[in-house]
């Protein structure tokens, strides 16, 4: 890894963040409950409501302790199994069964924050995990780790994509996570071509909405340059030349760097996350700025494991199709006849072997490879390609939105 992985803990601004988002979305709706009763009775005292949240405090302090105990002994089981500490089929489940029993006032965003912690917490009691990424920190990397992982989990930030694989495959790491997919500018390149190099299988996913936001030390008809990184650049184009035509463009390799620069120099503005502009104490002049509002990037989680069945999978292949006329309606025709939906499909040209102009396919179906439908589908794709390698069947991410 030439010394570009190094061990992070989570980090106090980052921290600070999600307890702020968190305790603004619960005491926010808190507060308006307690005004309302308070408006209608005139009774109820400030001093008796802190009251019962303190002794309600003290049970919930009783109750993650009791929960985090059992955890202990789950996590006992586990190792005497020789089973991986991460279940993230057991963990979705989790979430979405208190969700759908959520009676409110707490949004669905709070109750699954509180939650995910808490299991992160209970998780690092039975082992603390290494989780790699690509970084640096407050990267989309990142926060898609954090968001997948919660915050008890040792991040170990990388350089690039490549190394986010290695840190896996040496066993640097327990897993991994890397962009896989964005849903506005398509593939991304340098994870799909370290699918040939190293066989790494995706344990899971991760859907987030990328939100892009201009930072800066001065006023927005100040700026001269505008730093970030070119696919970021890319995705805000149309605002930027709309709403700041006087700014240079200026690529960079990491939001990181985005932001250092636009701290330092005058006349500078970055554009990177939310959670930047609290680290590096920038100011947040216009938030979501990219152009179209709908935009997502989906993550790879990389590991070593296949999932268990859960009901609700997807599979990924990798496949070469043979040089032959309709060899690629042949290939495909195999999920039609038996049935198996196909929810994307990449072309991809490699040179290997000193092969040139050769293109293999990345396709997502839906199913766990030992349904037996699916089973079917890839005995049938066996027949009519060159070659068929499973990258991983897993959990479709869930939102909870």
């Amino acid at each position: 890894m030439d010394g570009r992985l190094r061990s992070l803990r989570p980090s106090r601004p980052e921290v600070g963040f999600f307890t702020q988002h968190l305790c603004s979305s619960v005491f926010g709706m808190a507060s308006k409950k307690v005004s309302a009763g308070k408006a209608g009775s005139g009774q109820v005292s400030l001093s008796k409501l802190r009251a019962q949240i303190d002794k309600i405090d003290l049970e919930l302090l009783r109750l993650m302790n009791d929960r985090a105990r059992v955890a202990e002994k789950v996590g006992q089981v586990k190792e005497a199994d020789n089973m991986p500490i991460f279940s993230p089929e057991r963990e979705d489940a989790v979430l979405e069964r208190l969700i759908g029993l959520n009676k409110g006032p707490l949004p669905r965003v709070a109750v699954e924050a509180v939650f995910r912690e808490l299991m992160s917490a209970s998780r690092s009691l039975q082992k603390r995990m290494k989780v790699a990424f690509l970084g640096p920190e407050y990267s989309f990397s990142h926060l898609a780790a954090i968001q997948r992982f919660g915050l008890s989990v040792e991040f170990i930030p990388a350089g690039s994509i490549a190394g986010v694989f290695e840190a896996v495959h040496r066993h640097q790491a327990e897993l991994g996570i890397v962009p896989i997919e964005n849903s506005t500018d398509g593939r991304i390149v340098d994870t799909l071509d370290m699918f040939f190099k190293l066989p790494l299988k995706i344990r899971g996913e991760v859907s987030m909405k990328i939100e892009h936001h201009l930072l800066a030390m001065c006023p927005q008809s100040s700026i001269q340059r505008i730093y970030s990184k070119p696919q970021v650049l890319s995705q805000c184009r149309h605002w930027l030349a709309t709403h700041v035509p006087q700014a240079q463009l200026m690529e960079v390799a990491s939001s990181s760097t985005a932001v250092e620069l636009a701290k330092r120099e005058p006349g500078a503005a970055a554009i990177a996350s939310r959670e930047s502009a609290v680290a590096h104490g920038l100011d947040i002049l216009v938030s979501g700025i990219e152009d179209r509002s709908n935009n997502v990037t989906r993550f790879a989680i990389l590991g070593h494991e296949t999932a268990p069945r859960t009901g609700r999978d997807k599979t990924s292949l990798m496949m070469e199709i043979k040089d032959a006329s309709g060899a690629l309606y042949d290939a495909l025709s195999a999920f039609k006849r038996n049935r198996v939906n196909m929810s994307w499909i990449e072309s991809f040209p490699a040179e290997t072997e000193g092969k040139q102009h050769r293109y293999v396919f990345f396709v997502d179906i839906e199913g766990h490879e030992s349904d037996l439908r699916v089973k079917r589908a890839l005995a049938a794709l066996d027949r009519r390609t060159s070659k068929v390698v499973v990258l991983g069947t897993f959990p479709r991410a869930r939102s909870f939105e």
